[in-house]
């Protein structure tokens, strides 16, 4: 796992975090949080609102299980929401005992299985993000008749039966996605741009919201003969398939200049490929998200040229404050639940945790992701990154 660069919260920080949140303290002087205490922007990079819930966990008992999709769609299931969830619940209180995290490695079956064992060993609560739909509505539905609830994390279900949804704001990730290649096709002063627009998989609602966002950026601009769209591949959200799908449209549109990639990690390999075309730097615009460490480094060498940064650590205590007021069976607060999401097959609007997505560049690196401890400048800015670097004030 990446180091991280979280700033310390002395004891006396976290109580006037909580003055100020919530006002009431206990006679222990602990922090106390009454329901409507604690909302959506409560969340930081420092975990400290998670200490704030130690009284929500003590009031309730169980395990909470979490079953995270596979390593290859994005690293950050390893990276980042693993890691920050578990410190999202140890931070609130939870004992290790009582928490479980598994990850599918990108098997339906696996996912299913991990359900199962979860709802056998008696969790109160399941939090999941789907491979596909069928999969989480078979967990959903095996949960719900077990009596435990369940929370779709980062992909919806579609048809399920879930309490919350907790993710980013997908369409919005779509319009980020569109806009930071406008603002890219113009940065590169790249002439008659010639697109070739990739998507995630298609049994992935995430992927279908992504679409809809950049879709609506990308569209009129190909109505209007300003850009042309040189083709539109399937979709997936595995790299290497993603490498065959560009190449095959590449070799039938060999003049294309610019990329729509819906992430890092399906850019990368074909960053790789153009190299061995011979496309140079600052001259093939590229989008990416999830801030992934090769996404970066593909940024501050002018191969990618953007991502959509997503700070899982806020994800990570959305779900963990929503589980932990589903296990206590205590109204979940109106500030945490932000919005709905519209369950397309189901027809009902899911209440839902959305965190806000960022559109970063090499020069707002700094001053997002490396300020966030998202990923460190130490792990970014290696011996042979160094220089690209200093050149975007890196430190």
């Amino acid at each position: 796992m990446r180091a991280r660069n979280h700033r310390v919260v002395t004891a006396a920080a976290a109580l006037a975090l909580a003055a100020t949140m919530i006002g009431t303290f206990s006679a222990s002087g602990a922090a106390t949080l009454p329901h409507g205490g604690i909302t959506v922007k409560s969340f930081t990079s420092n975990f400290a609102a998670m200490k704030l819930l130690r009284s929500i966990t003590s009031a309730g008992s169980g395990g909470i299980g979490v079953i995270l999709p596979d390593e290859v769609s994005s690293t950050r299931y390893v990276e980042f929401d693993a890691p920050d969830i578990r410190r999202a619940f140890l931070a609130a209180g939870l004992p290790s005992k009582d928490l479980t995290i598994q990850n599918a490695l990108g098997v339906d079956a696996t996912e299913i299985t991990d359900a199962q064992a979860m709802i056998t060993a008696g969790d109160k609560v399941i939090i999941v993000d789907p491979l596909d739909a069928p999969t989480g509505v078979t967990i959903e539905n095996d949960a719900k008749k077990a009596g435990v609830k369940t929370i779709d994390y980062d992909r919806l279900t579609l048809g399920g039966s879930r309490t919350y949804y907790v993710s980013f704001n997908n369409v919005y990730v779509g319009t980020l996605l569109g806009k930071g290649l406008q603002s890219c096709v113009a940065a590169w002063k790249v002439a008659n741009p010639k697109v070739i627009v990739m998507a995630g998989a298609a049994t992935d609602n995430n992927a279908t919201l992504f679409s809809q966002g950049y879709n609506a950026v990308l569209n009129p601009l190909f109505a209007s003969h300003k850009w042309t769209k040189e083709a539109a591949p399937a979709g997936t959200w595995t790299p290497s398939v993603a490498l065959t799908e560009f190449q095959q449209a590449y070799t039938a549109h060999h003049t294309s200049n610019a990329l729509l990639s819906p992430n890092d990690e399906n850019a990368a390999p074909i960053i790789s490929y153009l190299q061995t075309q011979h496309v140079k730097p600052g001259t093939f615009p590229i989008t990416g998200q999830d801030a992934t460490l090769t996404g970066l480094q593909n940024m501050i060498r002018n191969y990618q040229c953007g991502t959509v940064y997503k700070p899982i650590f806020l994800e990570a205590q959305g779900a963990a404050a929503l589980a932990l007021f589903l296990r206590a069976g205590k109204p979940v607060p109106a500030g945490l639940s932000n919005g709905t999401v519209q369950d397309t097959v189901s027809h009902v609007k899911v209440p839902s945790v959305l965190m806000t997505p960022e559109w970063v560049t090499p020069q707002t690196l700094e001053s997002t992701i490396i300020k966030d401890g998202f990923v460190t400048a130490k792990v970014l800015c290696t011996t042979h990154y160094a220089k690209r670097c200093a050149v975007y004030g890196i430190h």
